[in-house]
């Protein structure tokens, strides 16, 4: 028995990196966003150390960079998928 795919292009190394990527830096500002919760419920007040601000910045601009990420391989997908229509 075959599996129709309904001819769509393989998935190529880019696009798993693309996305392995995204959802890493997405689940280590999640991690992140956790760890300064918590910090701030045992009562850690020094945050002002160069480890809390890189702890800072991946919660604020992980998200961000998961979902420029994402945004990238859609549209590589999207572009993909069309030139591979048109053949």
């Amino acid at each position: 028995m075959t599996k129709d795919d309904g001819g769509a292009p393989p998935v190529r190394r880019i696009d798993r990196i693309l996305a392995f990527s995204s959802l890493g830096i997405l689940v280590l500002s999640i991690v992140c966003f956790f760890t300064t919760i918590i910090a701030t419920a045992v009562g850690v007040t020094d945050f002002t150390s160069p480890l809390w601000y890189t702890v800072s910045l991946l919660q604020i601009v992980g998200p961000i960079v998961a979902f420029l990420l994402l945004l990238a391989l859609l549209i590589m997908s999207f572009i993909r998928r069309g030139r591979t229509g048109r053949a």
